[in-house]
């Protein structure tokens, strides 16, 4: 598999939850050595926008044409506002992999989801994510991925290449530490 150093990747986060507008940070990067952009966008507590929200962020960017990956750090962004990756690979053609730290515990968040008088359809597009598969960054635990437009095995190199100082990509590190500080006044190093 022949990964190019410097390939342009996007990684999307949000910061903590004050507001009912929840601010959105993408950070534009090569490999993940060099960030190059940062854009932003906002969406809806617990609302059902993320998907649009983010997907006019990345049409709307300069660097549009030069992304070959973009990073989701989970499917779920402002609470449960969630995010169709299928969708924003198809309106976008820029591959989608979701990272997250943790396995998540479908039981809780389907219980969670039926306080939401829509919340089985949202558990129906968090299952259409698909399958999560196991990596190894080299950090103190793996990190989990779900893959739209990629293969899992290329999806899983990336996840590799670009987590430099922690055991998520960089340009996630980076878009959680811009929006927290966006909100809080600083990041506080938990990304």
């Amino acid at each position: 598999m022949n990964l190019k150093a410097e390939i342009r990747v996007l990684g999307i986060d949000d910061s903590p939850l004050i507001r009912d507008d929840v601010l959105v940070v993408g950070a534009v990067f090569r490999g993940g050595d060099w960030l190059d952009g940062v854009m932003k966008t906002s969406v809806k507590r617990d609302g059902v926008d993320a998907t649009k929200r983010l997907t006019e962020m990345i049409l709307s960017s300069k660097h549009l044409t030069q992304f070959r990956v973009m990073f989701l750090d989970g499917v779920t962004f402002a609470g449960f506002n969630v995010v169709d990756i299928h969708e924003i690979y198809k309106q976008t053609s820029v591959p989608v992999v979701v990272v997250t730290r943790n396995m998540p515990d479908m039981d809780a968040i389907k219980s969670a989801l039926s306080n939401l008088e829509d919340g089985e359809e949202r558990f129906q597009t968090m299952l259409r994510a698909g399958e999560l598969f196991e990596v190894d960054t080299g950090g103190p635990t793996p990190v989990y991925i779900q893959c739209a437009g990629i293969s899992s095995e290329y999806a899983a190199a990336l996840t590799r290449m670009t987590s430099i100082h922690a055991s998520i990509p960089e340009p996630l590190r980076v878009a959680h530490m811009i929006a927290t500080a966006m909100v809080l006044g600083e990041s506080t190093g938990k990304a």
